[in-house]
């Protein structure tokens, strides 16, 4: 099968095209400057093109030219880049006038939908890493406790309530109070400014996936690189929607989280929070 990838930041798109490789599909990587990792990229896929994120008719092109009618989204592209001082082109600008809010949602779902009007399907983007998705339950040695229990459950229910307003996936929580929603500064940066208001006492994280009913695009990632930054912040405890939120190197994450003695466990998602 030959399809596309849009291809953002961070190790999203290149265990995607290593896994694609496995079943023997064919993949049209379309990477965007200044966050997609081409170097890493270039060995997985038969053809490696660039656009920049204002260029939504270079992209279209560039599906046309190669005969591409399903396309992924894989990798993050980070909020601030809306005010990316690019020049849109003359189908984004067209899609951006046209919109209410200029928000994550509505942007990505103008742009799904002006695909889909030129015969381009955006597909799942978690297709191809299924076994990478959090499991329901306790994933660490140690459960949380009953007071982060009841803390993580309060942040799922703020989370819940945010993941309507396209501000960001993730919440910290101390002392069942919520210290901090993410932006668009990301979640570790979003943990350290939590950090810098509970002077030391105990954090925990929630990710959201938003409650959508598909995974085109925006899936949250957590991995090694967070279960750092919780050591680092005093986050104690993670919580994240099962089937919905991508674990990157699970057993290495897992590790480190044991070793500190954090708590990890995924939700269903139509659980009450």
């Amino acid at each position: 099968m030959r399809y596309g990838l849009l291809a953002g930041n961070g190790r999203f798109p290149i265990l995607a095209l290593t896994e694609a490789r496995k079943l023997g599909h064919e993949v049209v990587v379309i990477g965007i400057d200044g966050e997609a990792d081409f170097a890493a990229l270039a060995p997985l896929t038969p053809a490696l093109h660039r656009i920049t994120i204002a260029q939504l008719s270079k992209l279209i092109d560039i599906c046309r030219s190669e005969q591409v009618t399903e396309l992924m989204f894989a990798g993050q592209v980070k909020h601030v880049s809306i005010f990316s001082s690019l020049r849109p082109d003359w189908r984004l600008l067209k899609l951006l006038t046209s919109l209410p809010e200029k928000n994550t949602d509505a942007l990505i779902g103008g742009v799904i939908k002006v695909l889909a009007d030129e015969g381009i399907t955006v597909a799942d983007s978690t297709r191809l890493l299924k076994p990478l998705l959090a499991p329901e339950g306790v994933m660490t040695r140690r459960k949380p406790t009953s007071d982060e229990e009841k803390q993580l459950k309060y942040g799922r229910r703020i989370a819940a309530a945010l993941s309507g307003f396209d501000i960001g996936q993730s919440v910290a929580i101390s002392e069942r109070a919520c210290v901090a929603l993410e932006a668009m500064e990301g979640t570790d940066a979003m943990l350290r400014r939590a950090a810098s208001m509970v002077n030391g006492k105990p954090l925990v994280l929630v990710k959201g996936s938003r409650r959508r009913g598909h995974l085109l695009f925006d899936v949250p990632v957590a991995g090694p690189q967070t279960i750092a930054t919780m050591v680092e912040t005093g986050t104690t405890a993670l919580a994240v929607d099962a089937g919905r939120t991508l674990l990157l190197d699970r057993e290495d994450a897992i590790t480190a989280a044991d070793k500190a003695g954090l708590a990890i466990v995924g939700y269903k998602v139509e659980d009450e929070a």
